[in-house]
């Protein structure tokens, strides 16, 4: 069937398309009645506005953009799920992408979004980008930008993220104050902001307490968000220091998670023997034996919060008027359970 138009409705009824356009959009200079026989008429023939023909006339696409590392991470789906409230109340629909921490795709999928003309673009980079260009090119076409979590410092638009650095030493000095001397990091890629701060975080937090650095206790896992990953970190960690150390900190729960698996595996005693600390809170921290004590990152936050930025800068945009970026700070809370 024909999509019904407005001029279809204004037709049957014998008005203008303007006034069928006014009435069902309640202008005041039209009559209640000829409002009630408009929008009768419209519900019986299932009319549905041309968002697309709306957009062309505002100059906007009523779409915003979305790319994030992975969709299976239970941070990202949290902050994915604030996204879309935020954007459902403003009658915005949500393309989302998923990078796979691969920084080509990320640069493709930002060129699909500019090429559908989107409002506004949401990013969280992968764990492989290291060149900037695409982001410039998304500021260059006037695009409102806003980057969260895994961000690029150098880049000249809008950020929300939390103190990495912070959480990751508040995290370490409650193992410490646990009498906790000898405590191993499992850290991310190299790369990544977050990842880089939450290092020296767990560094400086050793540091302030008296308990010297040492490299060997650091174990590089590049898979950060493979349980497999964690798993394997542990079992080299105990092959190598034995029971020496006696607590972990983990960039992010997955890994805590699977070193968790291979400790009762083998019998090694969660916390007596060897404590842990995680980062993000994801769900399944609550519910694995022993519960795992974590960061929790606010994620309904973030998400709310790089959302609302996102649509303050389309309005300034459509107004004309001049784009002030800001850096928000997201506060986090350690949430402590059995594992320490």
């Amino acid at each position: 069937m024909k999509p019904v138009t407005l001029k279809d409705i204004a037709r049957q009824l014998g008005i203008s398309i303007t006034t069928a356009s006014k009435a069902l959009k309640n202008y005041p200079d039209v009559s209640d009645k000829t409002k009630r026989k408009v929008r009768e008429l419209a519900e019986e023939l299932n009319y549905v506005p041309n968002a697309f023909a709306v957009g062309l006339r505002k100059q906007e696409s009523k779409i915003i953009g979305v790319i994030i590392p992975t969709m299976v991470h239970y941070f990202f789906s949290t902050v994915l799920d604030a996204i879309m409230k935020e954007a459902e109340k403003r009658d915005y629909m949500v393309i989302t992408m998923q990078s796979n921490e691969t920084y080509e795709l990320e640069k493709r999928q930002v060129d699909l979004l500019l090429n559908k003309g989107v409002d506004g673009i949401l990013i969280s980079l992968s764990n492989k980008t290291r060149d900037f260009k695409h982001l410039q090119k998304v500021i260059d076409y006037n695009t409102p930008l806003v980057l969260f979590d895994k961000i690029a410092k150098l880049v000249n638009c809008s950020k929300v993220l939390i103190d990495d650095r912070k959480a990751a030493y508040d995290a370490v000095t409650y193992l410490i104050k646990k009498g906790r001397r000898r405590i191993a990091h499992f850290r991310g890629d190299l790369n990544p902001q977050n990842s880089i701060d939450r290092f020296l975080g767990y560094k400086k937090a050793l540091e302030d307490h008296g308990i010297p650095y040492d490299p060997k206790l650091v174990y590089l896992c590049n898979n950060n968000s493979d349980f497999t990953d964690g798993y394997s970190s542990a079992k080299k960690l105990i092959d190598d220091h034995g029971e020496e150390v006696d607590a972990i900190f983990t960039v992010n729960d997955m890994l805590a998670i699977g070193a968790i698996n291979y400790f009762n595996e083998k019998g090694i005693k969660i916390p007596d023997r060897i404590a842990l600390f995680g980062f993000s809170n994801w769900f399944m921290a609550s519910v694995i034996t022993p519960s795992l004590s974590s960061v929790d990152q606010n994620a309904l936050n973030i998400g709310k919060t790089a959302t609302e930025i996102l649509f303050e800068e389309i309005s300034c945009r459509q107004k004309g008027e001049a784009i002030t970026h800001k850096k928000v700070i997201i506060d986090t809370d350690l949430v402590i359970r059995d594992s320490c």
